[in-house]
């Protein structure tokens, strides 16, 4: 299985991500922004920027083959990400559905005033890290949508009871594909 763990900036998707490795068996831990940033640094260093990485189609297509890498060494990869644009979540989607029949998607969702609460908390200032806050506001209204899966609701939570909520999902899941 391929778990996307979908959400706002700052709303938990890493955090509940490594409980749910540790829950479920034979899971591995799969983080795509990585492959955002070395992208996003080679291209400044071609003298090039780029706002959002998932406008980058070599992102895409990395993310979903290193998934099917992933796929091929662990049984089950969780993915947290937050996607927010319904096409770049539909291709991807529909790319790993190429390799791998199940699929689960849930969005944790929260008030986005929760969410910046939780940035300011890592640390993150609204004025020096701008990009994040707003990009976590437009996330939390795009998350809104059904279009994003399970709801899973973050707010007043803890990582434990989010990751059990969305095992719940996973097997409810299961079961209606049986």
């Amino acid at each position: 299985m391929i778990l996307l763990l979908n959400g706002a900036f700052g709303i938990g998707k890493t955090t509940v991500a490594r409980v749910l490795v540790a829950r479920v068996p034979n899971a591995v831990l799969f983080d795509p922004e990585m492959i955002g940033l070395v992208l996003q640094r080679g291209l400044r260093l071609l003298g090039r920027t780029v706002a959002d990485f998932q406008d980058l189609p070599s992102w895409r297509r990395l993310t979903i083959a290193g998934l099917r890498m992933a796929r091929l060494g662990s049984r089950n990869v969780i993915v947290p990400m937050a996607f927010s644009d319904t096409g770049i979540l539909d291709e991807v989607r529909t790319g790993i559905s190429r390799f791998e029949p199940r699929l689960v998607h849930v969005c944790l969702v929260a008030p986005v005033e929760e969410v910046h609460r939780r940035l300011r908390t890592r640390g993150a200032d609204p004025t020096r890290h701008a990009w994040e806050f707003r990009r976590a506001a437009e996330c939390c209204a795009a998350h809104e949508r059904d279009v994003f899966a399970h709801h899973v609701g973050a707010l007043d939570r803890t990582p434990d009871q989010l990751a059990q909520e969305i095992l719940s999902v996973i097997r409810h899941e299961a079961d209606r594909s049986a």
